[in-house]
């Protein structure tokens, strides 16, 4: 509560002329939903209402839900539908997820994890409303944390939170001025999608033998991944800290649920003969949001590729069959140096390594560009919704 007190404080001295300092709950209808008992089938299996989760927000609009409830179960629950332009706001689930949005572009059913702010269109346009709370996103985030052990945000606290109501043909303007930055996203996010199932495919087709660049036809061999890989103890090159990303084109391995974990930046460097990939054998997958952690000597194993093995080749070969050992089946000597793949000759392995590695900059670039947009978008957003920039209103 102090922390909503302090923010409404803050605003105060910021409200432009014609906008007023409200709360949510002076231009919104505030409720949550409920899960019907998963023990019940009934309320389950077959469902055809939608009943949005947090993992179905998206920060944008929502056309489909990845469950469904029952009839019976909305009859029987305390279940509500919503109607389309119903904003929702993610109250608890993780760090991460508190403070993610959606707006329902279909009627649908919500859990107790979400708060539901269903406004008066003749006052508030919904698109407007979660463009403004995408860019109070911090907000949530530092009110979640302020005051409790596990950080979420109450429906009280989603109700108090302070709220610039403008007029509607501005919150309108606004509106569209930032759908058509949603658009340009959403194409961006489209041309990924299908950039990245473009190459899975390739990966499919090239690192199995089933399709063959022009001018090689040697017989590819069965190989233990021992045989590929050499073993190095990395103490010497391990350092203290060691962030993760997809920044530096080194493969990394990791034992856990995925078994795979992603590429290292080697900022201050793990071991200066790249490349090299990283086995652990100690870690797991939760730790790894955006691949921060520490590295420890005790844990990581290097692994250089022999004489006549791409890495690259082999890096990708691994992650298209993707290992999955746990429990005390990680150990590389033990395990997984057994496991073979399908290997060509060194000079068809540099080959197709090349037509992926191009697959890859080519996302990369598409990637960029999407982040540039989204960075331009919310600059926009933070003068638009604070009154800083205004725009011209066509009167009718």
């Amino acid at each position: 509560m102090q922390e909503i007190e302090k923010k409404k404080s803050e605003m105060r001295g910021e409200v432009p002329e014609g906008w007023k300092l409200l709360k949510l709950k002076d231009i919104a209808k505030v409720t949550s939903g409920t899960t019907p008992l998963r023990s019940n089938s009934e309320y389950h299996k077959n469902g055809s209402i939608h009943w949005v989760k947090t993992t179905d927000l998206n920060n944008s609009k929502i056309f489909e839900t990845e469950e469904k409830i029952t009839e019976k179960a909305f009859r029987e629950t305390s279940l509500r539908k919503y109607p389309i332009g119903t904003v929702l706001v993610a109250m608890y689930g993780g760090f991460n997820q508190i403070g993610r949005t959606g707006i329902l572009q279909i009627e649908a059913t919500t859990n107790q994890a979400l708060s539901a702010l269903t406004v008066d269109i003749e006052k508030v346009d919904p698109v407007f409303l979660i463009n403004w709370l995408n860019g109070k996103v911090g907000d949530w985030k530092r009110l979640a944390g302020s005051s409790r052990k596990d950080p979420n945000i109450t429906s009280k606290d989603v109700g108090d939170f302070p709220f610039l109501l403008i007029p509607l043909p501005e919150q309108q303007a606004i509106a569209d001025c930032l759908s058509t930055w949603d658009g340009a996203i959403q194409v961006s996010e489209q041309l990924i999608r299908q950039k990245e199932l473009q190459k899975k495919w390739l990966m499919q087709q090239l690192l199995t033998g089933k399709k063959r660049l022009k001018g090689f036809g040697e017989e590819w061999e069965d190989v233990e991944l021992g045989d590929l890989l050499e073993y190095q103890q990395p103490t010497k090159h391990l350092v203290k800290s060691t962030l993760y990303s997809n920044s530096y084109k080194t493969p990394v391995l990791t034992a856990g649920k995925t078994f795979i974990l992603g590429y290292t930046n080697e900022l201050e460097g793990i071991c200066r003969n790249l490349p090299v990939m990283i086995f652990d054998d100690f870690t797991t997958a939760s730790k790894y949001v955006d691949f921060p952690f520490k590295a420890k000597s005790s844990a990581m194993k290097l692994l250089r590729p022999k004489p006549d093995v791409n890495l690259k080749f082999v890096y990708e070969s691994m992650r298209l069959i993707n290992y999955v050992v746990g429990g005390h089946e990680r150990h590389w000597i033990s395990k997984f140096t057994y496991l073979s793949i399908s290997i060509p000759t060194y000079y068809e392995q540099n080959a197709i390594a090349s037509v992926i590695s191009e697959s890859d900059r080519e996302l990369d670039l598409l990637r960029n560009r999407l982040q540039k947009i989204r960075e331009q978008k919310k600059g926009l957003m933070q003068v638009l919704l604070t009154g800083k920039r205004r725009l011209r209103i066509q009167t009718k």
